[in-house]
């Protein structure tokens, strides 16, 4: 009785509270988000069309970085990364950066590997070495922000040059990075040079990981969670080719065990574009590849309770059916959708779509 009642003033509480707070708010309407990040204080989001966006908390305010304003020579951007100096932002034209404290831009542009090598895909802060890392169609760079010096790397494995086409990384606490491509998943041990073969573990269809299950992974999108890790994987098939990149969703234990989450157990679509953490649930937020058309078509957000598997997809006719990045700031959910950006007034909405299912958790860590 006890555990009912709590579990009533709980609801009670978030209700009363949101009810002072629209459960949904819409920014850069028509706009492409495509990826989000923040430096510690404010929200910076990508757009592809439309330039940078600052978002500052502290006063509700919005600054606009763009060729319309004057202020930025790029409006078409792909991932983004900040600290509290600096901002960055991939674009196919090479890396942007801004200095926070003169608010100017300036872009790096690299030779090895051609224009290609200049479309940057995937950017990550590590703060435990004071480093840049980015990746490229081709190559990874590092940029050391000690001695501002960038090196490049080539991860080939097996001469798969699509073991080196960079699509996201992540910083895994203070001793790891992982680096995802489009044929596999490199780990590496930072108490080692990249130069060292043995400082990198890498992960294909090889020895049955990824449950051995296709011609190869490509690989979207990295969370960390306590002891497992979370890959979100492209879907690319076509009637030539049914087994080329199968997509999907897996919880790998850093051992032996995959779980895989696919439409063969819950998931709406087997192409996942990002993966973000609130308490105990994951939210992915998925695509299906068309075999025929060869285009992708967004399939929403699910949410998977990481204690029971269960997958709960997220039904809200305002929001769009494509979510490019999700952003947990820890008290709103932002979605970069390709229609605009939405943030969620997080208690209020996960205490609906929960009590739908009759399942309320209202964790909040990271």
């Amino acid at each position: 009785m006890k555990k009912i009642l709590f579990l009533l003033f709980i609801l009670f509480e978030i209700n009363l509270f949101a009810q002072d707070q629209p459960d949904l708010e819409f920014f850069i309407k028509g706009a492409q988000v495509t990826d989000i990040t923040s430096d510690g204080t404010n929200l910076w989001f990508a757009t592809n069309g439309n330039g940078i966006f600052k978002y500052i908390p502290k006063s509700n305010a919005w600054m606009t970085y763009s060729t319309s304003n004057g202020n930025l020579q790029h409006d078409f951007f792909y991932c983004i990364a900040a600290n509290k100096d600096f901002v960055w932002a991939g674009s196919t034209d090479g890396l942007f950066i801004l200095d926070i404290k003169r608010g100017t831009w300036t872009k790096r542009k690299f030779g090895l590997g051609g224009q290609l090598a200049n479309w940057i895909r995937a950017l990550a802060f590590d703060k435990y070495e004071n480093v840049l890392w980015i990746g490229r169609f081709k190559y990874l760079t590092k940029f050391n922000l000690n001695d501002k010096r960038y090196s490049d790397y080539d991860l080939t494995v097996r001469g798969n040059e699509k073991t080196n086409n960079i699509k996201t990384i992540k910083v895994d606490g203070d001793s790891l990075v992982w680096f995802g491509t489009e044929a596999g998943l490199h780990k590496y041990d930072k108490s080692k040079n990249l130069n060292d073969k043995s400082a990198i573990t890498f992960y294909d269809t090889r020895y049955n990981y990824f449950d051995g299950e296709g011609e190869q992974v490509s690989i979207t999108s990295l969370l960390f969670e306590r002891k497992n890790i979370w890959i979100g994987l492209d879907e690319f098939i076509t009637p030539e080719r049914p087994e080329f990149n199968l997509g999907g969703l897996f919880r790998f234990n850093r051992r032996n065990d995959w779980q895989r989450f696919d439409d063969r157990n819950g998931l709406p679509a087997n192409g996942v574009y990002d993966l973000e953490r609130t308490g105990n649930y994951i939210w992915a937020s998925l695509y299906q590849f068309g075999k025929s058309t060869k285009e992708t078509f967004g399939r929403g957000i699910v949410l998977i309770d990481r204690i029971t598997n269960q997958i709960i997809p997220l039904h809200d006719e305002r929001i769009p059916a494509t979510v490019y990045s999700i952003f947990f700031d820890g008290t709103n959910i932002w979605l970069g959708t390709d229609s605009g950006l939405i943030k969620i007034n997080f208690f209020n909405k996960l205490a609906q779509w929960m009590g739908i299912h009759g399942n309320v958790k209202t964790g909040v860590k990271k």
